[in-house]
């Protein structure tokens, strides 16, 4: 009869750690992002494509040619939005991998959206620091052209994560792999960078020096600061919640 009765009641089962791959909210994220880089891209490809031979074949101004009309700009920026949104899955998941006690504490949305939002701010605050040096130290022709460069940079930057992002989310790959692939994308876009920055400032060899420290300064040192915020973040997300 004893026996009867703990069979009826049943054990506790132990409940899965969560995992990106089962969760729909990320799943209907990423469905998003499709269609929204399907759409933008159906509507300003020529666009898209004239801003991609600009930033390879440079120019000393910019052309009447390539200005961008009113819809141009809306399609452009749902493009910076779908790079803010893969950028924080990217985080997201490699917290979810290092630091997988604090998807337990604090909800999964909840810390998707904090990352994606920091991610938005991360690049408005780059892309007003821009501005502001560029009017200190530079002609307004060239920030222009560097600004272009960069949103250019960005756009694009959302197209090479979705296949990345997919990889990160539905196979079950080394963290090691994972993050190498991480790198080796921020290592070629900060190249890139600096390839446009030497065609747009670089007035003699003198100069190289200080491109290259200011080029630390604007584009490793931010990095390496959003790194260290993100884990101060998370211990202040543990403790409130």
């Amino acid at each position: 009869m004893n026996a009867w009765l703990v069979l009826a009641s049943g054990v506790e089962g132990i409940p899965l750690p969560y995992s990106p791959r089962t969760d729909d909210v990320i799943a209907l994220v990423l469905l998003a992002c499709f269609f929204l880089s399907s759409f933008a891209l159906a509507r300003s490809k020529k666009f898209l494509s004239q801003q991609a031979k600009d930033f390879m074949l440079h120019r000393e101004r910019t052309s009447i040619f390539a200005t961008s009309t009113a819809a141009d700009v809306r399609y452009l920026l749902l493009l910076v939005l779908q790079t803010c949104i893969l950028s924080g899955i990217c985080i997201f998941n490699y917290f979810n991998d290092v630091q997988p006690a604090l998807m337990e504490q604090v909800s999964p949305p909840l810390l998707l959206g904090i990352y994606i939002l920091v991610c938005l701010l991360y690049f408005l605050l780059k892309w007003l620091l821009y501005s502001f040096l560029g009017w200190v130290f530079f002609d307004k022709n060239r920030t222009s052209l560097w600004l272009e460069s960069y949103s250019t940079l960005i756009y694009y930057l959302g197209f090479v994560l979705f296949p990345f992002v997919l990889l990160l989310v539905y196979f079950d790959l080394k963290i090691i792999f994972l993050v190498s692939i991480g790198l080796f994308l921020i290592i070629i876009a900060k190249i890139l960078m600096f390839y446009k920055w030497i065609k747009l400032f670089f007035d003699n060899i003198s100069g190289l020096f200080l491109l290259i420290l200011y080029f630390c300064a604007l584009e490793i040192m931010p990095c390496l600061l959003l790194y260290q915020g993100l884990r101060e973040l998370n211990n202040i997300l543990v403790i409130k919640f």
